[in-house]
């Protein structure tokens, strides 16, 4: 079997489904499973409907109503969809009055809310296989065995959900008919619906597709795999062919929002390759993320980088080699809840990167009474994930490349997981250091394997 997931863009209206339906007409031969998102910008118009409910206690759900109707009328699909449709619009209807008559939006029914977006498209969708003979059947993801804990807008997955899933998928499966799975949501163990937060309806995917022990699982998107650094900065960037799960999520941590590091979790667990794809160009063969790589394979696989971000330098006041410096540093982080990226540390003293985002005001008093703060606004992250087998030559090249451009780096890490070197410039030279870096590492590698 294989797993195949698809995002909002790509079941957007009427004629993107239909491609869809084409995508998989191929592959039906190796029993598919489809993980589907809300239709285009659905999850976005319902929590406006939300809101309008909560401030102006208004109901409406016309957008909504209108491009999913619009849809079952462009796609000829049968009065029976039209009513369950119907129906599950009428439900919405009915939270949103409760939502204008209390005047309150809690994470349990926000996760209620958004459900509706994954629901409306699985039963569209599936109405329309079923339109062309292909068998098919809409899943709520619950109904499968997606079982989740209670952290509302942000759900794990319970343990239990690596044995119902198969239970329910596989007999599907073996009867011939194409299982049409909700992404991103499950239910607890109250039977509260709940969402699986950030990368959650790729998560949904390979979460199948581990427990599964499917062949693969593909996340089709609106790009040709992961590439080589943001197309919108460099004009030559390029797919990879192939890279591992390691790198895949230092990409995603540090800028490359192609597929989030949680959702590959329980594909490394089993090591289940993942394949991205590009459903508006299939003809491009995507990136896969699999456990490991030739050794022969080039150093550097992507540059990537952040910005607006923020270099924190604190320096003990104390006596050189004082010890519970740093533990009282991160103590006082974990306090007000803020989270690093980067870190580099000596005896006395240690550099770290933060989101711009955090209001770091308070964190720098407590911080104070045991060490000098510098903070510095205004930098960039960049980072050049690949073989680190081969960091020292690495590093050579990319200060070398930042020397020759007048480019100072101002502070340097390598990750633990051994496959990135991140280090720290000025917020207006980052994209003048990803081009450089881009043309030095993968000009003169364009006829090797992997970087065409």
């Amino acid at each position: 079997m294989v797993v195949m997931k698809f995002g909002g863009s790509s079941v957007a209206d009427a004629q993107r489904i239909r491609h869809v339906v084409e995508i998989v007409k191929t592959q039906l031969e190796r029993k598919p499973v489809l993980v589907l998102s809300a239709m285009g910008d659905t999850t976005d118009y319902l929590l406006e409907a939300g809101n309008d409910a909560l401030q102006k206690g208004k109901v409406s759900v016309g957008r909504i109503e209108k491009h999913h109707f619009d849809t079952i009328k462009k796609l000829k699909l049968p009065g029976k969809t039209q009513k369950e449709i119907t129906a599950l619009l009428e439900e919405l209807k009915q939270l949103l009055s409760g939502i204008s008559l209390i005047r309150e939006m809690t994470p349990r029914t926000k996760d209620f809310l958004v459900s509706f977006g994954e629901r409306l498209s699985v039963r569209i969708a599936a109405a329309c296989f079923n339109a062309q003979k292909i068998p098919a059947a809409a899943c709520d993801a619950w109904d499968i065995g997606f079982i989740s804990d209670s952290n509302f807008t942000s759900a794990e997955l319970v343990k239990e959900s690596w044995e119902y899933i198969p239970q329910k998928i596989l007999p599907l499966l073996h009867t011939g008919v194409v299982p049409i799975v909700t992404g991103f949501i499950a239910k607890d163990l109250n039977g509260n619906i709940t969402t699986l937060g950030r990368g959650g309806s790729d998560l949904s995917a390979t979460m199948i597709a581990a427990a599964c022990k499917a062949e693969e699982a593909q996340v089709w998107k609106d790009v040709d795999g992961i590439l080589t650094a943001d197309p919108r900065v460099v004009a030559g960037a390029r797919p990879v062919e192939s890279v591992t799960y390691e790198e895949a999520a230092e990409l995603a941590y540090f800028g490359a929002q192609i597929l989030h590091p949680r959702a590959m979790q329980p594909c490394i667990k089993t090591e289940t390759p993942v394949l991205v794809k590009n459903s508006y160009n299939i003809a491009a063969p995507g990136t896969r993320i699999i456990a490991a790589l030739d050794k022969k394979s080039v150093p550097v696989r992507a540059i990537t980088f952040r910005r607006n971000v923020t270099l924190v330098d604190i320096v003990s006041t104390r006596m050189l080699g004082q010890y519970g410096f740093l533990a009282e540093v991160f103590s006082s982080f974990a306090r007000h809840q803020i989270s690093v990226d980067m870190v580099a540390t000596s005896e006395v003293s240690v550099s770290l990167t933060l989101d711009a985002a955090h209001d770091i005001a308070a964190l720098k008093k407590d911080i104070t009474h045991i060490a000098s703060v510098d903070i510095k606004t205004g930098k960039a992250i960049i980072t050049i994930v690949g073989n680190i087998r081969h960091s020292s030559e690495v590093l050579a090249a990319a200060f070398k490349t930042c020397q020759l451009i007048g480019v100072p780096v101002q502070m340097i890490s390598q990750g633990a997981s051994k496959v990135n070197i991140s280090f720290i410039v000025n917020d207006s030279e980052a994209v003048e250091v990803v081009k450089a870096l881009h043309h030095d590492f993968f000009a003169d590698h364009k006829d090797q394997k992997g970087q065409k």
